[in-house]
């Protein structure tokens, strides 16, 4: 084999920039069928993609000889379905974030691709991306010293969907999403914890709702201690009056600043030989499909060339943990 050819179960909206066209960008990967339980827009999709198969039904797409591996790309309720269906045919499972419901889910997941000899692959993507490996590379050079600890700001006003007294969103209807938009969003920076500072050994939390707009909870605060000795503590609000976006790693010799959804410059702070802190600007990469890059490690992983994609079900199931925990109190 030398090339992967992809389904996707769940072709909506997430899938039109951010991960869909990265299967048909990267090198030696295919997109040959796409699925979504509306077979009309399953044929729209395929027919602007270019795609040669649409199916109305999951199982068939996984059977479908044609297809290597399947991405799930439909809301957290259906993961853990299809990942094992995926596994039961012997077809790796690269499933969208949060990786499931909840931590149990996940941990099942995990297991029952283990024991199948089934790759098992979750969209952190921000892992792969130059942004955040530079950060990482700063805190491997030793350019702030030794970390001491993380703080994590993430707040933003409710969206005019949730304001409207209309139909809800889905990622505020835990029995879809998990939870709310902590579930959502706070996944990606837990997920930074465990990929810059190391796995999370305790973590401690209050979760409450205190806009009343939705089932889910709209704030959690909470600290944390990594198995590396990095302490941390975080805030997410997401009915606040304005949008903060703000992870900063503190060390011996400095600080690094940046934001985990936005676009800004990524700052770093040097106290060494200065009286006064000098902080510089380092600008990124912005890939156009921002899952691409962690496409590119799945298939080159896949194909058995060099390296091996950074987040897997294994890592995935460390920040589910953390989700379910911190919220429990």
């Amino acid at each position: 084999m030398n090339v992967i050819r992809w389904g996707i179960i769940g072709c909506g909206d997430v899938t039109e920039v951010k991960s869909g066209p990265g299967f048909q960008k990267a090198e030696n990967s295919a997109l040959a069928a796409v699925m979504r339980r509306n077979g009309a827009l399953a044929a729209d999709y395929a027919r602007r993609h270019g795609v040669l198969k649409w199916y109305d039904d999951a199982r068939k797409l996984i059977l479908d000889p044609d297809v290597d591996a399947v991405y799930v790309a439909t809301p957290p309720a259906s993961h853990k379905e299809y990942a094992l269906l995926a596994a039961d045919a012997g077809k790796p499972a690269y499933v969208e974030k949060p990786m499931a419901l909840n931590y149990q889910e996940s941990k099942e997941m995990v297991q029952y691709c283990d024991e199948r000899n089934v790759p098992l692959f979750v969209a952190y993507y921000r892992r792969a991306q130059h942004k955040f490996l530079t950060v990482r590379d700063i805190l491997h050079a030793g350019e702030i010293g030794d970390v001491r600890f993380a703080r994590i700001m993430l707040h933003r006003p409710p969206g005019e969907d949730e304001l409207s007294g209309g139909p809800l969103p889905w990622r505020v209807i835990p029995e879809i999403s998990g939870g709310g938009h902590f579930v959502d969003l706070g996944s990606h920076t837990f997920d930074l914890v465990d990929f810059l500072c190391g796995p999370i050994a305790e973590v401690r939390g209050f979760a409450a709702n205190q806009g009343g707009l939705y089932p889910a909870e709209d704030i959690v605060a909470g600290s944390w201690v990594c198995e590396s000795g990095i302490h941390g503590t975080g805030v997410w609000c997401f009915t606040a009056g304005e949008t903060v976006d703000e992870f900063t790693l503190v060390g011996s010799l400095g600080s690094v600043t940046f934001s985990v959804f936005g676009t800004e410059p990524i700052q770093v702070t040097s106290c060494v030989s200065a009286s006064v802190p000098q902080t510089r600007e380092i600008l990124y990469e912005i890939p156009e499909h921002v899952e691409q890059p962690l496409i590119q490690t799945i298939v080159d992983e896949l194909l058995g060339k060099s390296g091996v994609c950074p987040s897997t079900g294994t890592s995935a199931l460390r920040t589910a943990r953390v989700l379910d925990r911190i919220r429990m109190g």
